[in-house]
């Protein structure tokens, strides 16, 4: 049974001076939990020690070289092979961080998946729920599981270090009007300006320029009115899957930069790989039965299981099956895309019947813990628990 400390501060006015409106409008008003699950050491370490375990198998699971079959099993696009293949032969091309969904379930700590290309909840995690416990005015020996910021430091630290050769200008790019996606873009940058980064810009996608021509090669935004800069570095909180799909010319444009050195990429192509959840049927191939995965399949299994599209979001177009009947369909954008089988897996409750889902963020390490709950299938409409570490 999860075990919940009640939160009354009020972390609204904190939030808001930090610029981030967007967790407390009125559409996400059920979104910040007024409580926080307590967590023992152990438990708290149990859920950090199976990220990092799970990363290394899922590198140890890729192929060397990295075939076709293998590609169009996880459903990657076919104008991504070059800049995945690419990405994963040279170490350069750094994967700065992910997300691990986990679920504590009586059999152990299990993978629900992991969010690996364009993780989410940055802001949350690392600073939201920190803000929560001051505003409570819990005691100083509450702590949290919460290194992720310094972690994102680290990583882009080595990032820059790899990559000595190029300028250090990052320019951090996400999906046009989401709020939300810019100030975890905005975490990043921050970080970036601590790890040692001369120029950091934050922008929509749109508002990049990519050339592949002449002195004009690379990829510029409008740092100023009138200033253009070009950017070695770039961040992208824009799935590799949707740039595929929707803008394969630019799609063409970075791969060949990538391939020219005008230009790097976080996180890089390869991640495609980590972020298919068909990569939940391969693990479970490649490392049957171990005790941090559940069974999976890109067949129908038996009795009780979830039925996810490879690289669906937020909950979207999610079933849940049991004996071959759908008890639960979530809609989605996502119905016509192929689709993985995985075991049902059975989330820890509390009191009121609210199921949690563990989010342990890996950048480089697994070093941050934070929590979504809802009474059905975990959604990005979930509430963000915090957590502290008794």
């Amino acid at each position: 049974m999860i075990r919940l400390l009640p939160l009354t501060g009020d972390v609204t006015p904190a939030i808001r001076r930090l610029g981030w409106d967007w967790a407390v409008e009125d559409a996400c008003a059920t979104y910040l939990a007024t409580e926080a699950i307590e967590l023992s050491e152990p438990q708290a370490e149990e859920l950090l020690q199976a990220a990092d375990t799970l990363y290394e198998m899922l590198v140890q699971a890729v192929p060397d070289p990295i075939p076709d079959d293998f590609l169009q099993l996880l459903g990657i696009p076919t104008n991504l092979w070059q800049a995945v293949r690419h990405s994963w032969n040279d170490e350069r091309h750094w994967h700065l961080y992910g997300r691990f969904d986990l679920a504590s379930t009586p059999e152990g700590v299990k993978l629900v998946e992991f969010n690996a290309d364009t993780a989410t909840s940055i802001p949350e995690t690392a600073v939201v729920q920190w803000a929560s416990l001051m505003a409570a005015g819990r005691p100083d020996d509450q702590q949290q599981a919460n290194g992720l910021f310094e972690g994102l430091e680290l990583q882009l630290r080595e990032w820059l270090g790899l990559n000595a050769d190029l300028e250090p200008n990052l320019l951090l790019v996400h999906l046009p009007d989401s709020q939300e996606d810019e100030t975890n873009c905005q975490v990043i940058a921050e970080a970036a300006r601590e790890a040692g980064f001369a120029t950091v810009h934050v922008c929509p996608v749109d508002a990049m320029q990519v050339s592949v021509l002449g002195e004009e090669r690379g990829a510029w935004a409008e740092v100023a009115a009138g200033e253009w800069q070009r950017f070695p570095f770039v961040f992208k909180l824009v799935p590799w899957e949707i740039l595929a799909e929707e803008e394969p010319e630019l799609t063409a444009d970075l791969t060949q930069l990538l391939q020219s050195r005008d230009l790097i990429i976080a996180n890089p192509a390869y991640t495609l790989l980590f972020q298919s959840k068909a990569m939940l049927a391969w693990l479970w191939q490649v490392f049957p039965h171990h005790p941090l995965l559940a069974e999976a399949s890109m067949q129908d299994l038996g009795g009780h299981y979830v039925r996810k599209p490879l690289f669906g979001r937020e909950g979207q177009s999610l079933a849940e099956v049991q004996d071959g009947r759908v008890q639960h369909a979530e809609p989605g954008d996502y119905d016509q895309q192929p689709q993985v089988r995985q075991r049902w897996l059975e989330l820890p409750a509390d009191a009121q019947g609210r199921r949690y889902q563990a989010g342990v963020f890996w950048a480089g390490e697994a070093c941050a813990l934070g929590f979504r709950r809802a009474n059905g299938i975990i959604t990005n409409l979930s509430e963000f628990v915090p957590h502290v570490v008794s």
